[in-house]
């Protein structure tokens, strides 16, 4: 008998829900119009984005004029970004060094135009100090970007703490909550940042959608120009469809969320007791800090992250590697590099993230053809 697939890499991209789906598919359809045309095939697509920023802004909490809808967190980041710098060449840009590579690689291309970076660095738990951060800025003009969970730890950075500072001292700060939107409450005037990045895709909707909050008052030149569409701040015709979608899967995620996230926590309790009962040698990243429920960046000592991949991919199991290796040599990611992570453990480390779709049955499966490829990567006695 063929073994079920078990999906845990859900940081990488989630799949549609089939009610995300359903909002979805009038719009590919019937009502196909263009949301600008003020007849009637346009109306409908028109009520339609404007209920979906209202479903979006509900889950974050911000005004739903304060959205523009964007093709992916990329896009979002690289305008955030972009922006500040073309507004005032002399901005000092102040990240850490555990951003996305959308961020790190932005910030890099703009270090080539003459903008001035700074990168922060993390502790061991992979969290950034915040004296740091605003110590950095100094008294020159700065802006500040921090993301609010790692992509690949899950560890939640101090961004509320961060955005106080830096309004008193009128820094704007952006924060990059991909991965954090849906699975934890993110809410706007909790956190006090002037910009703030969702991605679809890692919350149930489809790739090629995603929101970019920009405060009001707050300025942004656009990346793109055309006609003028998101009140000038992203022009091109709405992917009106994408939209109802990532609406959906924001109401969907407002409606449970406490209880979702409790029920994903409680999962990574059973994955890390099924560990421990397999007698596994290894090492949770982040583990002495607030974590994203449903993610763990785990090293094995002394085993290397390819080999246990690729065993977990004969059981069809879909996880991610913390690590590349390259011949005899091991490559690790630059996040684990920040953390200065124990090298024997870091080489072997993978990533399982989970989501809405998982079930306990699933964690208790994982962990039994976990077990196995540990225990043939075993040395012969």
């Amino acid at each position: 008998m063929p073994l079920k697939p078990i999906y845990f890499d859900y940081n990488a991209t989630s799949p549609v829900l089939p009610g995300v789906y359903a909002a979805m598919e009038p719009y590919f359809k019937e009502r196909f119009g263009n949301p600008s045309s003020g007849h009637a095939w346009g109306l409908p697509a028109k009520q339609a984005m404007n209920q979906g920023r209202r479903q979006v802004a509900g889950l974050i909490g911000c005004l739903p004029e304060e959205l523009v809808f964007t093709s992916c967190a990329s896009e979002s980041i690289n305008t955030v970004l972009k922006s500040a710098f073309w507004s005032n060449p002399a901005v000092h840009l102040v990240m850490t060094a555990i951003e996305h590579p959308a961020s790190l690689e932005c910030a890099a291309w703009l270090e080539s135009q003459g903008a001035r970076i700074s990168r922060i660095g993390v502790n061991r738990q992979g969290v950034v100090d915040p004296d740091e951060v605003l110590n950095a800025c100094g008294d020159e003009p700065s802006f500040i970007s921090v993301m609010l969970a790692n992509n690949e730890t899950g560890a939640i950075q101090p961004v509320e703490e961060i955005a106080v500072r830096a309004r008193e001292r009128g820094i704007p700060v952006h924060t990059d909550a991909s991965q954090a939107a849906g699975k934890i409450a993110v809410d706007i005037e909790r956190l006090g940042v002037d910009y703030l990045t969702i991605a679809g895709h890692k919350l149930y909707a489809p790739k090629g959608i995603g929101a970019l909050f920009v405060r009001k008052g707050r300025k942004l030149l656009p990346l793109l120009h055309g006609g003028g569409q998101e009140n000038a701040m992203r022009s091109g015709t709405e992917n009106v469809a994408f939209i109802a979608g990532l609406g959906e899967a924001c109401r969907m995620a407002s409606r449970d969320l406490p209880a979702e996230e409790k029920r994903q926590r409680q999962l990574g309790t059973v994955f890390l007791e099924g560990l421990n009962r397999l007698g596994a040698d290894y090492l949770l990243h982040s583990a002495d800090t607030l974590r994203l429920p449903q993610t763990m960046f785990i090293g094995f000592k002394g085993l290397r992250a390819a080999d246990i991949l690729s065993g977990l991919v004969g059981y069809d199991v879909a996880a991610s590697g913390g690590a590349a290796c390259h011949g005899a040599e091991t490559t690790l990611s630059y996040v684990l590099e920040a953390m200065n992570a124990p090298h024997e453990y870091a080489g072997g480390t993978l990533r399982f993230s989970w989501g809405r779709l998982t079930g306990l049955e699933d964690v208790e499966e994982v962990v039994r053809r976990l077990g196995l490829v540990l225990e043939s990567l075993k040395p012969a006695a």
